[in-house]
């Protein structure tokens, strides 16, 4: 679903990304896990078609996001760990320019912003305008948003960052749902705990380069997920 091969990526002399290759297949929720400044972010802006490589290339469902970033654009959601909205707009107004860009005829736009405003219990809040929005809100607002045309990859920055436990388990039911369906995750984050229990293959960034990567199993061994990044971060790589 989503290949990565040979991925660089620099900002003058630094090598943000460097020579990075990883493979998400249909169905997997992939983690990738790093320190601040690792590369994380600029891998993932690049595999949504924001950062062009300096050398490498990217190929969602076997296009290339280089060639044809269009159609790739069509199969990918990207949700931020900041997401900048039209704070302008009211929430419904927002949902609906995003259905517009994707072409979502009136009745299904209708039915799948009932259906996710509902889950992610922000229904009533759809006709205020986003600059009253807590952060929460805006990030449940991003994932609607992200949700909206059925992608079938959906890349997220730290999607959990600002989110209410509750908000938390539904986006975490819904990775799944997606997954199950032939779709496939990936994701950043933080939170080792998290990738650990969700997660059925993760990656590991330092300096930019991939350090390691494979099933949980393969990447965890008989330690915790947290002692390993531990272990791995304190090594000269």
């Amino acid at each position: 679903m989503l290949k990565i091969e040979n991925l660089t990526k620099a900002y003058g002399p630094k090598k943000a990304v460097d020579e990075l290759t990883l493979h998400i297949l249909p169905g997997e929720i992939y983690g990738f896990i790093g320190h601040n400044g690792a590369g994380k972010t600029t891998t993932i802006k690049a595999c949504s078609g924001i950062l062009k490589p300096d050398s490498g290339h990217i190929f969602v469902d076997g296009i290339s996001i280089e060639e044809q970033p269009i159609e790739c654009k069509k199969k990918i959601a990207y949700i931020p760990d900041n997401p900048d909205l039209y704070e302008f707009m009211t929430g419904i107004q927002f949902l609906n320019f995003i259905s517009d860009i994707f072409g979502i005829d009136s009745e299904t736009r209708k039915t799948r912003i009932e259906e996710y405003a509902g889950l992610f219990e922000l229904k009533n809040d759809l006709t205020q305008p986003i600059s009253s929005y807590s952060h929460g809100m805006k990030q449940k607002l991003a994932i609607i948003s992200a949700l909206i045309h059925d992608p079938k990859l959906v890349i997220m920055d730290e999607p959990f960052v600002g989110l209410d436990p509750k908000a938390s388990h539904t986006l975490k039911e819904i990775m799944r749902d997606i997954c199950n369906a032939g779709g496939a995750i990936f994701f950043s984050t933080h939170v080792l705990e998290v990738a650990e229990k969700l997660c059925d293959k993760v990656a590991i960034i330092k300096n930019g380069r991939l350090i390691r990567s494979g099933t949980m199993d393969e990447v965890r061994g008989d330690d915790s997920l947290e002692e390993v990044f531990l272990e791995l971060e304190d090594e000269n790589v």
